[in-house]
């Protein structure tokens, strides 16, 4: 049979987009097909902003991951001509002992990443819109900072079309027959030698469909933007991006940009949903505003005045919030790239540079061995 395609892409968001630029700019022949027209707030790359760090509370294993994204992301800002990083450093705080705080700092001792550890005292002095009490403690990874989201996907889709890949937008994929090595859209089927599944929170329904017994979760989360003192929250201060690992729950914040407020998370917890039918309206739930107000209150309330907007989007969690990059165990031509977590979007970059090793090469340089589909914590 004559194939249609090198590579085919269930789904070209964050990382399909980047493994369809590296793989066309090494010659091969590559259909992106996505069900939206990245990018888009369908899934888990808008909100305007997202975070890089190098030393990593998630676990070592993600720093080098990090630190190449990192010379692939200046890489791509540079080829693209789009601002694409901004370098605000960011701050880790929590009390003293935190798990997330001290595991940054090993990663940062390990892998010779400057930082600095700073006391309650410190974080206030440098910052007074923070009220750190006593008994925390902060890290500052000052060479840290955030990446423009939507932009950046723009980038990958504009370099990956000029190198000669070809996209099919707000075109849902309604089969993956492996056997045949062929996806099944309602405007036509194609094929290829071998096929990447990167579709995001929709990735639950395309692995089983495939045979694969894991667990995926989909979540509803909240990006929401108060109104804010500029003298002490503005990005031009300067004031970093932050993350609190506190005893009920883990947070995040972006300074305040283009005064439009101070933008602030809940991490570690949202309500289970389904992407196809899942209520994207700001404010259906009573947390979407009153997780991050009640956080901003007790540690930056000067950052905490009037709601000035507010989005929902999807993390997509393992159980163990470990990736998924590893290739079908029963068929080695479909490769798999999920599961990440709601930390994903920094690794893209390297993600799609692991996915075109691996189809290109038949290994990659990278790591991925925590990442394995086989792994027993994501059975059901």
């Amino acid at each position: 049979m004559k194939l249609d395609f090198d590579v085919i892409i269930v789904g070209a968001g964050t990382m399909g987009m980047a493994a369809g630029y590296y793989l066309a700019k090494r010659s091969k022949k590559v259909l992106l097909i996505d069900q939206f027209d990245p990018p888009h707030e369908m899934g888990s790359h808008h909100g305007e902003t997202r975070i890089i760090r190098h030393a990593l509370g998630e676990g070592k294993a993600y720093t080098p991951l990090a630190l190449r994204s990192q010379q692939l992301w200046e890489e791509l800002q540079q080829i693209s001509g789009y601002d694409l990083f901004r370098q605000t450093g960011v701050l880790s705080f929590g009390p003293k002992g935190a798990p997330f705080i001290q595991k940054t700092i090993s990663s940062a001792d390990e892998y010779g990443i400057p930082y600095q550890r700073l006391s309650h005292e410190d974080i206030q002095k440098r910052w007074p819109g923070i009220e750190a009490p006593s008994g925390y403690e902060g890290c500052l990874e000052e060479q840290a900072g955030m990446l423009y989201s939507a932009t950046c996907v723009r980038a990958f889709r504009e370099m990956a079309l000029q190198a000669g890949a070809e996209l099919l937008v707000n075109t849902p994929v309604t089969n993956i027959s492996p056997d045949q090595s062929t996806v099944y859209t309602p405007d036509g089927n194609y094929t290829a030698s071998q096929i990447i599944v990167s579709g995001g929170a929709w990735n639950e329904h395309l692995f089983n469909d495939l045979g694969l017994d894991v667990s995926l979760q989909p979540t509803r989360q909240t990006n929401v933007w108060f109104d804010a003192d500029e003298e002490l929250f503005s990005i031009d201060h300067p004031f970093p991006i932050f993350f609190a690992d506190l005893p009920d729950g883990e947070y995040y914040g972006f300074p305040a940009i283009d005064n439009k407020g101070v933008k602030s998370g809940r991490h570690d917890d949202g309500p289970n949903v389904n992407p196809s039918s899942m209520d994207r309206t700001f404010g259906a739930y009573r947390e979407d505003e009153q997780a991050p107000r009640q956080f901003l209150e007790r540690f930056l309330p000067k950052a905490a005045g009037a709601l000035v907007d507010g989005r929902a989007c999807i993390y997509t969690r393992t159980p163990d919030n470990d990736f998924i990059i590893d290739r079908h165990p029963k068929h080695p031509h479909l490769l798999l790239a999920g599961g990440f977590s709601g930390h994903g979007f920094k690794y893209a970059p390297v993600v799609g540079e692991i996915l075109s090793e691996l189809i290109i090469d038949g290994l990659t340089t990278h790591n991925i061995a925590p990442f394995s589909i086989e792994r027993e914590s994501l059975k059901n």
